[in-house]
Protein backbone atom coordinates (compact mmCIF):
# COMPACT_ATOMS: atom_id res chain seq x y z
CA UNK A 1 0.00 0.00 0.00
CA UNK A 2 1.36 3.42 -0.94
CA UNK A 3 1.64 6.25 1.52
CA UNK A 4 -0.30 9.45 0.91
CA UNK A 5 2.99 11.22 0.15
CA UNK A 6 3.80 8.63 -2.55
CA UNK A 7 0.37 9.01 -4.15
CA UNK A 8 0.61 12.78 -4.17
CA UNK A 9 4.14 12.63 -5.64
CA UNK A 10 2.76 10.62 -8.54
CA UNK A 11 0.61 13.66 -9.32
CA UNK A 12 -2.47 11.56 -9.91
CA UNK A 13 -4.48 13.69 -7.51
CA UNK A 14 -5.32 17.24 -8.47
CA UNK A 15 -7.09 19.68 -6.19
CA UNK A 16 -9.60 21.99 -7.85
CA UNK A 17 -9.70 24.84 -5.39
CA UNK A 18 -8.84 28.48 -5.07
CA UNK A 19 -8.77 28.08 -1.30
CA UNK A 20 -5.24 29.06 -0.18
CA UNK A 21 -5.41 26.55 2.69
CA UNK A 22 -5.93 23.75 0.21
CA UNK A 23 -3.36 25.11 -2.26
CA UNK A 24 -0.61 25.66 0.32
CA UNK A 25 -1.37 22.59 2.41
CA UNK A 26 -1.78 22.12 6.12
CA UNK A 27 -0.12 20.19 8.90
CA UNK A 28 -1.76 17.98 11.51
CA UNK A 29 -0.15 17.83 14.92
CA UNK A 30 -0.82 14.80 17.13
CA UNK A 31 -2.83 15.54 20.26
CA UNK A 32 -0.24 13.84 22.47
CA UNK A 33 2.16 16.61 21.44
CA UNK A 34 -0.34 19.41 21.93
CA UNK A 35 -1.31 18.13 25.38
CA UNK A 36 2.17 17.42 26.71
CA UNK A 37 2.57 19.96 29.51
CA UNK A 38 6.35 19.62 29.52
CA UNK A 39 6.62 21.27 26.11
CA UNK A 40 6.56 25.01 25.63
CA UNK A 41 4.37 26.59 22.98
CA UNK A 42 7.51 27.32 20.95
CA UNK A 43 8.57 23.65 21.04
CA UNK A 44 5.10 22.54 19.92
CA UNK A 45 5.18 25.01 17.04
CA UNK A 46 8.69 23.86 16.08
CA UNK A 47 7.46 20.22 16.08
CA UNK A 48 4.61 21.26 13.79
CA UNK A 49 7.07 22.93 11.42
CA UNK A 50 9.20 19.76 11.34
CA UNK A 51 6.07 17.81 10.37
CA UNK A 52 5.34 20.37 7.66
CA UNK A 53 8.81 19.99 6.16
CA UNK A 54 8.82 16.19 6.44
CA UNK A 55 5.36 15.87 4.86
CA UNK A 56 6.61 17.30 1.60
CA UNK A 57 9.98 15.56 1.52
CA UNK A 58 9.78 12.43 3.74
CA UNK A 59 12.91 13.91 5.31
CA UNK A 60 13.53 16.86 7.52
CA UNK A 61 16.82 18.73 7.48
CA UNK A 62 16.12 22.45 7.55
CA UNK A 63 18.88 24.76 8.68
CA UNK A 64 18.47 26.74 11.89
CA UNK A 65 18.22 29.94 9.86
CA UNK A 66 15.42 28.50 7.71
CA UNK A 67 13.52 27.31 10.78
CA UNK A 68 13.94 30.67 12.47
CA UNK A 69 12.74 32.56 9.40
CA UNK A 70 9.72 30.29 8.85
CA UNK A 71 8.75 30.46 12.52
CA UNK A 72 9.43 34.19 12.93
CA UNK A 73 11.90 33.48 15.74
CA UNK A 74 15.58 33.97 16.42
CA UNK A 75 18.11 31.21 15.76
CA UNK A 76 18.89 30.86 19.50
CA UNK A 77 15.16 30.37 20.21
CA UNK A 78 14.93 27.66 17.55
CA UNK A 79 18.01 25.96 19.04
CA UNK A 80 16.38 25.98 22.47
CA UNK A 81 13.10 24.56 21.15
CA UNK A 82 14.80 21.78 19.17
CA UNK A 83 16.86 20.87 22.24
CA UNK A 84 13.64 20.79 24.29
CA UNK A 85 12.00 18.44 21.78
CA UNK A 86 15.06 16.17 21.75
CA UNK A 87 15.26 16.12 25.55
CA UNK A 88 11.70 14.79 25.78
CA UNK A 89 12.09 12.27 22.93
CA UNK A 90 9.91 13.96 20.32
CA UNK A 91 12.78 14.31 17.84
CA UNK A 92 16.29 12.97 17.35
CA UNK A 93 19.02 15.16 15.95
CA UNK A 94 21.85 13.80 13.84
CA UNK A 95 24.67 16.26 13.35
CA UNK A 96 25.98 15.88 9.80
CA UNK A 97 29.18 17.85 10.05
CA UNK A 98 30.62 21.27 9.53
CA UNK A 99 28.65 23.42 7.13
CA UNK A 100 25.79 20.92 6.75
CA UNK A 101 22.32 21.08 8.23
CA UNK A 102 21.28 18.63 10.94
CA UNK A 103 19.04 15.68 10.11
CA UNK A 104 15.93 15.59 12.31
CA UNK A 105 13.88 12.47 12.93
CA UNK A 106 10.36 13.18 14.15
CA UNK A 107 9.01 10.52 16.52
CA UNK A 108 5.33 9.63 16.65
CA UNK A 109 5.30 7.12 19.50
CA UNK A 110 2.78 8.32 22.04
CA UNK A 111 4.63 6.55 24.86
CA UNK A 112 7.88 8.45 24.27
CA UNK A 113 6.69 11.56 26.01
CA UNK A 114 4.46 11.61 29.04
CA UNK A 115 1.47 13.86 29.16
CA UNK A 116 0.10 15.37 32.29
Amino acid sequence: MKTIAEVIREKNIQLDSVDPVIQLGFTQVPNFVLRDTRLSIGAKLTYAMFLSYAWHNDLCFPGQERLAADLGMSVPSVSNFTAELAKHGFISIKRRGLGKTNLYTVHFQVGRGKTA
